[in-house]
């Protein structure tokens, strides 16, 4: 049970930064940016550690360990990109090391590919590789009730879905800690994939079965399990993403709020499809994952309204208990 932080006042001039604030914030950023990039030297990888099994397959993760004095005791699952087909956990080490320098435990996880196995293979993969983090929490120093999900483009799509479907019996498969929980505390997407279709030709998407008919892919698709037990969720993407365009996202987050989940959404100007790879945009993204997790998971709160209208009346931070 997590303790609650004492009740503090935010003033709407307080929280918009303005005045003062606005000239000091630019410096702050700097330094906060400084601070992050000799964090990030300090962080510590564990490579190819098995998790467990696809099929007969070994499964490997890459664990990165946080600064020490820096932990918050909570994991991160990422999932590569790559349209299902390509890509590998050995894509991951320039987008996680920001976040993970931020005190979290970040693991890299390898999944099955398509040229390997169809859906859900890949979909119990990545259960497979909750079940190993909260079975070895002790060990990974964080609380097993403080698993998250962050996925890539294709991963993303991995990280909406296994979020839709926590704990659902059809899809957990057999590889490893059975009867270990698939709940997660939150869900971080990048770029997501939020849906797929038959191909022009009738033919089914790569990462399903041949002969998978509309329902099927309507069945696959994350869009199909938004609900209210959705965890929360916070969403990245490229305005000038040609790859898959921003709509989807704007579309998945409206979901989100129908379905009352706690869930955000942050677009960037000018940048395309992987932006994540250019450093400034993974420590900037990092901010924003840390604070949505310490706001949902860590230290859980609410924000009244700042007065009506958002007009000029003050406003209280209320923390609930997590």
């Amino acid at each position: 049970m997590l303790n609650n932080p004492p009740r503090s006042k935010i003033t709407r001039r307080a929280f918009f930064g303005v005045g003062g604030a606005a000239v000091v914030a630019s410096p702050l950023r700097a330094l906060a940016g400084t601070r992050q990039a000799s964090n990030s030297a300090a962080v510590k990888v564990e490579k190819d550690v098995v998790y467990g099994k696809g099929g007969d397959m070994d499964l490997h993760c890459d664990i990165y360990r946080p600064p020490p004095g820096t932990e918050k005791h909570m994991a991160l699952i990422h999932l590569h990109g790559g349209g299902f087909r390509g890509g590998s956990k050995a894509d991951l080490p320039g987008k996680v090391t920001a976040v993970t320098a931020l005190g979290y435990v970040s693991i890299g996880a390898q999944y099955r590919l398509t040229g390997v196995a169809k859906w859900p293979a890949q979909l119990q993969d990545v259960r497979t590789a909750i079940r190993w983090t909260r079975t070895n929490a002790a060990s990974l120093g964080i609380d097993p009730k403080r698993i998250a999900v962050v996925g890539y483009s294709a991963g993303g799509f991995l990280s909406l879905a296994t979020a839709g479907t926590m704990n659902l019996p059809a899809v957990e498969g057999e590889s490893g800690n059975a009867k270990v929980g698939t709940e997660l505390a939150a869900c971080v997407a990048f770029y997501p994939r939020t849906e797929i279709g038959l191909e022009a030709d009738g033919s089914a998407h790569v990462l399903l079965p041949a002969g998978s008919n509309a329902e099927v892919h309507r069945a696959a698709s994350p869009t199909s399990h938004v609900s209210a037990a959705f965890p929360p969720t916070i969403l990245f993407h490229g305005l000038s993403d040609v790859t898959i365009p921003p709509e989807s996202s704007y579309r998945f987050l409206q979901m989100l709020r129908e379905a009352k989940v706690p869930s955000e959404l942050h677009t960037f100007d000018g940048v395309p499809h992987e932006f994540d790879t250019h450093p400034e945009f993974a420590q900037a993204t990092a901010q924003l994952i840390d604070f949505f997790m310490d706001r949902h998971v860590l230290n859980p709160r609410t924000y009244p309204p700042f007065g009506n209208g958002g007009g000029r009346g003050r406003g209280t931070a209320t923390a609930t208990r997590g």
